[in-house]
């Protein structure tokens, strides 16, 4: 029994974002521990973690074993032994088994008590997310109840606990869960247990991060709380738990509508407790305040089962939390690429003990934006040590990769210090490569303190192509030297594959040369857009470790290069940023000595068409017809052919070189029309690139509105009061017959009228 004190109507909630990784059950449950044992000091009775914050939420076919659910009920029974729970509501995530089936559940925790297990009762299918791969969807009304294993037994005397949808009843409100997907469905759960009566509703969620997604989770949290008239405690995970993905945090509660309380994204830390004091009155009131609610809610009759405790959830005396402005979260796509990508990179680091990064520098946009990635990664790690908000770990990774070579070491002076010891990188130049490149490496590696070095891969590359001088009649010569296409290409994949298999060696020299604790790894620089249509050597420089860049956009990695020499004041940045893209692997101009060859010249479209193809055929699921219907409307400055020409370039360069994608190296995701075939962007390898039927319904169409186009166009050269179907079109004395049937110009003003009609 609580003891009685001050009634108040006022209580703390903690929503808790955790930086938990995959099958680490020892560090996840010491991270749920030291988030329970934070929100007790502040004074909060609820304490909310994210989805699967026990297993860590990335552990994708390891939840089919049972070891998993094995461990995750031994970590409960762990929390439960001691006095954690004790006068506190907590909820866990793990994955739970129940006559067979595994399910996505919600652990909720009391006084050594597990007092209710709701598992998930829509699962996330789209983008990253396959958890019907492990987990089935919860579609029962009535209530259970759940087997309890022998070690919670042991622990708290309880056989069985009840598994379901129910509401949890204190005794001073009324609490819903919900899970994740469950609040971006269109009929969400907290709809019905509001009406029910629930005047809190939690939500532990697994949202990965994308560009501008957090907009989404807030309108969402508003909109719930706003229109049902509760609070709405939501939480998310933070950090890199072993996939492709970054989570990028960002707890938040909000009531009424208005947010109240936020967490930080991008922090390089494990545990983040977000706090809000709410006063249930203040919901009450909202609640009276709509007659529509109020009728909707008179027809519901306990529709959800109670789980009672006996226990006052508001136990708070003083003020409540204010409403925060809703940009709290505002940044711009370049901070967000910067924040994102440098703290992926981070926790990689850390979680893997690799001791820094080794980029090839090529003086070009792409890997000076993976350079500049690390080095925001250091900006950012030092600015987090500087303030005192570190909890240790960061420092502690630090002096990991330092203290080898100076043991006396303590302390970081500056983010170029860190990036001194982190970031290598190597200028590997050839007969091909132009001195204003080499120049440009060179100057970004000084701004931003990388350890640099440059060597020429030209011998190299040269003795690969005499060794076939025995086998074929001889070596292979650039087109520009009288040689073919194909031998032109394979110069240059082979200039691109040497610069690879050198960026390999150097890496496993480094950590001997510079004295390092452990390895380091190579990092790619190829950008999204170029991967779309192959613009890249398979076994490249595209081929590393980790790709920072290779879920950005061409035009979004040129905005992230402008925001770096802007705010981290590197001017090299400026030089790179003025000069086109280049791959530099044919024969530079004799007389100049400047480079004969431009990305978009190669790949035969700009990188902004690039990407707008690129979203129509992820995120609008367009086809080429499809896309030509779109973009007929909006690139009106283009003819009809020309799009359509553009559009099948497009899929047959995407087509031939699908098989490209199924090695692409890991990429930081961040876009959402990401071409990982790894889980994100699932098609075959092995097209028909000619589209045979697709591009013929396409040349069809062209032709059709073209034919209409050319009709209205001398329909409105005519006279208007002397215009008739007759006059206007001219009919030949054969057709004179016909001149009283519906022509295809009737009722269209103008050419856009037409494409209009043409495209639906």
């Amino acid at each position: 029994m609580q003891k009685k004190g001050l009634e108040t109507t006022k209580c703390r909630l903690a929503a808790v974002s955790l930086n938990q990784w995959a099958m680490d059950f020892e560090g996840n449950k010491k991270r749920i521990i030291e988030s329970i044992e934070q929100a007790k000091e502040l004074g909060c009775t609820y304490r909310l973690g994210p989805e699967l914050d026990i297993t860590g939420y990335s552990c994708e076919d390891h939840f089919l074993e049972l070891d998993t659910v094995n461990h995750s009920w031994e970590v409960v029974a762990d929390i439960l032994e001691k006095d954690y729970t004790q006068n506190i509501i907590c909820e866990l995530g793990m994955p739970v088994q129940h006559k067979g089936a595994l399910y996505n559940c919600r652990i909720i925790l009391f006084n050594k008590k597990v007092v209710l297990v709701r598992p998930k009762m829509f699962m996330a299918e789209n983008g990253n997310y396959r958890e019907s791969r492990f987990f089935t969807p919860w579609a029962k009304t009535a209530m259970e109840e759940l087997s309890l294993p022998q070690c919670i037994q042991r622990v708290t005397g309880q056989k069985n606990c009840p598994i379901g949808v129910a509401i949890i009843q204190t005794n001073d409100t009324e609490i819903g869960v919900e899970i994740c997907e469950e609040l971006w469905t269109p009929k969400s759960p907290h709809i019905d247990l509001c009406l029910d009566g629930c005047e809190i509703i939690t939500n532990a969620s697994g949202s990965y991060f994308e560009l501008f997604k957090v907009f989404l989770r807030m309108d969402l949290l508003k909109s719930a709380s706003g229109k049902s008239g509760c609070c709405y405690l939501y939480t998310n995970q933070l950090g890199v738990d072993g996939q492709r993905t970054y989570f990028d945090g960002g707890s938040m509660i909000a009531v009424n509508g208005n947010l109240i309380a936020y967490g930080e994204r991008f922090a390089p830390k494990d545990v983040d407790v977000v706090t809000a004091v709410i006063d249930l009155e203040e919901i009450r009131e909202r609640k009276l305040s709509s007659k529509s609610r109020s009728n909707q809610s008179s027809v519901i009759t306990n529709l959800y089962t109670r789980i009672k405790l006996d226990f006052n959830l508001c136990q708070w005396e003083g003020p409540v939390s204010e409403r925060v402005s809703d940009e709290v979260y505002k940044q711009s796509k370049a901070e967000e690429i910067a924040y994102s990508t440098a703290a992926y990179l981070w926790q990689y680091i850390k979680r893997s003990g690799a001791s820094g990064f080794f980029l090839p520098l090529s003086g070009g946009a792409d890997s000076a934006a993976s350079a500049l990635i690390v080095y925001t990664m250091s900006c950012l790690v030092y600015d987090h040590i500087k303030n005192e908000e570190d909890d240790g770990s960061n420092l502690e990774a630090l002096r990991r990769i330092f203290r080898k070579k100076d043991p006396n070491w303590s302390y970081p002076t500056s983010p170029e210090e860190i990036t001194s010891r982190i970031l290598y990188t190597g200028y590997l130049g050839s007969e091909n490569s132009s001195k204003a490149t080499k120049e440009r490496a060179a100057m970004l590696s000084k701004q931003i303190g990388s350890t640099h070095f440059e060597i020429s891969i030209s011998d190299i590359y040269k003795s690969f192509n005499n060794a076939v001088h025995g086998v074929f009649k001889q070596p292979a010569r650039f087109a520009v030297h009288g040689g073919s296409l194909n031998e032109d290409l394979a110069l240059q994949n082979l200039q691109a594959r040497t610069r690879m298999v050198m960026s390999y060696f150097l890496a496993q020299l480094i950590p001997g040369e510079y004295q390092l604790p452990s390895y380091v790894l190579v990092l790619g620089s190829a950008n999204l857009d170029e991967s779309l249509v192959g613009y890249f050597t398979k076994y490249d420089c595209s081929s590393a470790d980790i790709n920072p860049i290779g879920g950005i956009s061409k035009t979004d990695l040129k905005e992230f290069l402008v925001w770096g020499e802007k705010h981290l004041k590197l001017t090299a940045l400026g030089e790179i940023l003025n000069a086109p893209p280049t791959a530099e692997l044919r024969p530079l101009d004799e007389s100049t000595g400047t480079f004969t060859q431009t990305d978009e010249a190669d790949i035969g479209m700009t990188y902004k068409e690039l990407s707008i193809f690129g979203r129509l055929r992820k995120v609008m699921k367009a086809g080429p017809v499809s896309m030509f219907r779109k973009l007929s409307n909006d690139w009106k400055e283009k003819g009809l052919k020309e799009i359509a020409s553009q559009i099948k370039l497009f899929f047959k360069k995407n087509s031939i070189n699908r098989h490209k994608m199924t090695t692409l190296t890991p990429a930081v995701h961040c876009e959402g029309y990401s071409v990982d075939d790894n889980r994100f962007d699932l098609r075959p390898f092995l097209y028909n690139n000619n589209w045979t039927y697709q591009f013929k319904k396409l040349d069809e169409i062209v032709a059709q509105t073209l034919e209409v186009e050319s009709l209205l166009k001398e329909n409105l050269k005519l006279d208007k009061k002397e215009s008739s179907h007759v006059s206007i079109l001219k009919l030949k004395p054969e057709d004179k017959e016909k001149e009283k049937e519906h022509h295809p110009v009737d009722g269209f003003s103008d050419i856009q009228e037409v494409r209009n009609h043409v495209n639906t």
